[in-house]
């Protein structure tokens, strides 16, 4: 799949809004970049670590190419498995066959070393708050203070620069065993609001990253059309800040929105940012979209109590249950953070199967709250984990600090085994993201592992089978060694096969939008 370049998708800007919204088609070889295998692509086979690509693909019973995987160690969702042998036809990029009990890997099989478990889903996402890191740490305030710092870097960035920015950061990603992303996007028109003259090329900047970073991604394109709550119809309009966010109207947004396609590693999805930033009036139509398309819906929910007062002052009502009256609320909806809740708005989410998105590290960063996850679990709510605004980029840690933020609310240990919390971060967010295929290690799934070190100074020592509680409590992401996206072995003894030096291409993109 090839993509064109973000400059000469943005071209100049449209002043109308009523600006084409059709995209021009793609041609065959993006001007000054090479063209890229992406999942479902794969047209090689790799031989065991260390050794170069046989040209040769290998052959499963059926014909199709494929390449065998022997994996020291592999979680089956339920336990630690030593010796198992995976099988994956690399014209889909779908496992074939899993084999337990193979003691030695099978002649011309890749060799992965440690605990591998399906490739993780970070489900919440925004690409560019990466650029942040650090810069945030210095002094003191609020969510609202950390958002107007935000608000600089989102006003710099041009589609080739973002494009560079969301390469580097999903490239981040794979070296930490992250196969698929969830991009909720609202980064979509010019600083000043007015359309580029393809009305998406900031969300076909992300789509082309995330494939030349070799990762998955769900573009959660994002209706942000108000400012704050207000009484009257429409909210307050849109600060100078927010202009680029907007559409104007739902109606727009959906007709630009509409033109997003997805492709063999890209899904398109929707998001409503906020109760705050789409009107009651409007919500419906963001939700019939989705429904429409049976796309995954996301929301920031009830992530700070002021939003939640000023909806209770305009509306009556909690965001949870204006979102429900307006039929947002669903099995392929996920709420985000879902911080400040009442006894009814878990039961509202439980009982329609509404997703739960926890970002820890985050909302411990912006001093958010501890959201009640484990309530909203038992209630009906499945769990997804996500880095949001990549204070780090550590689905190992979002697991953990989820357990622990946890204890420490309720003084007690063990709420969630270490299976359930990989299975939040695996399974359960690609089902987020419209993936049900992925997050297993079976027959069928989509090939996407991950291997973490069970050799480091910090996995070393306990009995490799509790390596799913050592992956959780104690691993981080840089004992991740080898990513693999639909067969393709992506990352290979922490080295990125498609970005070599990623800290160099984050430092450049990051050092540009300082100016």
């Amino acid at each position: 799949m090839t993509h064109p370049t973000p400059a000469a998708r943005a071209a100049a800007p449209n002043t109308p809004r009523a600006a084409a919204r059709s995209r021009p088609a793609r041609p065959t070889a993006a001007p000054g970049r090479t063209r890229i295998t992406v999942p479902g692509e794969i047209a090689e086979a790799t031989q065991v670590t260390g050794s170069a690509p046989d040209p040769r693909p290998a052959q499963d019973p059926s014909g199709a190419p494929g390449v065998t995987y022997w994996l020291e160690h592999a979680w089956l969702d339920s336990h630690v498995e030593p010796g198992v042998a995976v099988r994956v036809n690399t014209g889909n990029g779908r496992i074939t066959e899993v084999r337990t009990g193979v003691t030695a890997p099978p002649p011309g099989a890749a060799v992965l070393r440690g605990l591998t478990v399906p490739g993780l889903a970070n489900a919440h996402s925004h690409a560019f708050h990466r650029a942040l890191r650090s810069t945030v740490q210095v002094g003191s305030g609020t969510f609202w203070t950390w958002r107007d710092v935000m608000y600089g870097f989102a006003a710099r960035l041009t589609p080739d620069s973002y494009h560079a920015l969301a390469r580097a950061v999903y490239a981040e990603m794979a070296l930490a065993g992250i196969t698929a992303v969830g991009e909720f996007h609202y980064l979509h028109h010019a600083p000043d609001g007015t359309p580029y003259a393809d009305p998406n090329a900031m969300g076909e900047a992300l789509i082309a990253a995330a494939a030349e970073a070799g990762i998955r991604i769900t573009l959660l394109d994002t209706a942000y059309l108000s400012s704050a709550i207000t009484e009257r119809a429409g909210g307050a309009p849109p600060e100078r800040h927010q202009l680029r966010f907007s559409d104007g109207t739902a109606d727009a947004w959906a007709e630009r929105a509409s033109a997003l396609k997805d492709s063999d590693h890209a899904l398109i999805g929707a998001a409503i940012h906020s109760v705050r930033a789409v009107p009651a009036d409007q919500l419906a139509t963001v939700a019939a979209w989705a429904e429409a398309r049976r796309a995954p819906l996301h929301v920031h929910l009830s992530e700070q109590t002021a939003e939640n007062e000023a909806c209770l002052a305009a509306h009556g009502r909690t965001p949870a249950r204006l979102l429900a009256d307006h039929g947002v609320l669903g099995a392929r909806t996920t709420g985000v953070h879902n911080t400040h809740l009442t006894d009814e708005d878990i039961a509202l989410l439980g009982t329609t199967r509404t997703g739960t998105c926890m970002c820890p590290t985050t909302e411990r960063d912006l001093a958010d709250g501890t959201g009640p996850a484990g309530r909203l679990q038992r209630a009906g709510s499945p769990l997804s984990l996500g880095s949001d605004s990549h204070a780090v980029i550590d689905l190992l840690e979002e697991a953990r600090a989820m357990e622990l933020n946890e204890r420490l609310r309720s003084r007690t240990r063990g709420h969630w085994t270490a299976a359930a919390l990989l299975h939040a971060a695996t399974a359960g967010g690609h089902a987020a993201l419209g993936r049900p295929e992925a997050g297993r290690i079976e027959t069928g799934a989509l090939a996407d592992l991950a291997t973490i070190a069970l050799d480091s100074v910090r996995t070393a020592g306990p009995l490799p089978r509790l390596g799913a509680e050592t992956a959780v409590f104690a691993a981080s992401a840089a004992d991740v060694r080898h990513t693999i996206v639909g067969g393709r072995h992506l990352v290979r003894d922490g080295v990125h096969s498609l970005v070599p030096d990623v800290p160099a291409a984050l430092a450049t993109a990051i050092g540009a939008l300082r100016g």
